[in-house]
């Protein structure tokens, strides 16, 4: 008989203002991150993902894309900034306290 390889259980998440996507998939145990994502298929889901600039990370901490990943993960793919965050802090500070 063939020894299976471990596998690793783990959610490939994105979100917009529109809509969430959460996919639970399994993959081999030497998996990376980029190859996560696309098992998860995930790309065909959301064409406008670019994982060229677009940053991932794991529970809210930023990974390579070439970082293993590990059983229970949930992998994120995070999309730019719609607003700068300095900006948006400057607005907010500058409106008169009630």
């Amino acid at each position: 008989m063939g020894e299976s390889l471990p596998s690793v259980r783990l959610q490939v998440c994105y979100a917009t203002a529109q809509r969430q996507i959460l996919l639970d998939i399994t993959v081999p145990a030497a998996t990376t991150v980029h190859q996560a994502i696309d098992a998860s298929g995930i790309l065909r889901l959301a064409p406008e993902i670019d994982l060229s600039v677009w940053r991932v990370g794991v529970y809210g901490k930023l990974r390579a894309l070439d970082a293993a990943v590990r059983d229970l993960d949930r992998v994120e793919i995070y999309r730019p900034l719609t607003a700068d965050p300095m900006e948006s802090r400057r607005r907010r500070a500058a409106k008169p306290k009630p």
